[in-house]
């Protein structure tokens, strides 16, 4: 799928895939489009998840390649290229973890 652009897309489930881990999530998930560096990158907010799941998704963007999915129900809203991580941090209004990249740019 091309870059979906920046407005937010709102989903109920993600399957997120980093190096050999592959995680569902489910909740309320944002995914929107941003520029960084004068580049489009895609933000990814998903909810305050269990304590093992959130450790399992920061151990696996150290990977800093990933790729997801975003769910409403059964249809597939947006399938990411596969992704370079720019930043992982928690969002301070609500504590979602939120994962930030781009393209990856081949050599």
């Amino acid at each position: 799928m091309d870059f979906p652009g920046y407005s937010p897309m709102r989903g109920d489930r993600v399957q997120f895939t980093a190096g050999l881990l592959s995680v569902s999530v489910t909740g309320a998930i944002t995914s929107v489009g941003i520029l960084r560096d004068g580049a489009a990158s895609m933000e990814l907010a998903l909810p305050d998840i269990d304590p093992q799941q959130r450790r399992d998704l920061e151990h696996a963007c150290r990977d800093r390649r990933y790729q997801y999915e975003l769910f409403d129900g059964d249809r597939l809203l947006y399938l990411s290229p596969w992704l370079t991580l720019h930043e992982v941090r928690r969002s301070e209004t609500d504590g979602a973890l939120v994962i930030t990249g781009a393209p990856r740019s081949e050599p």
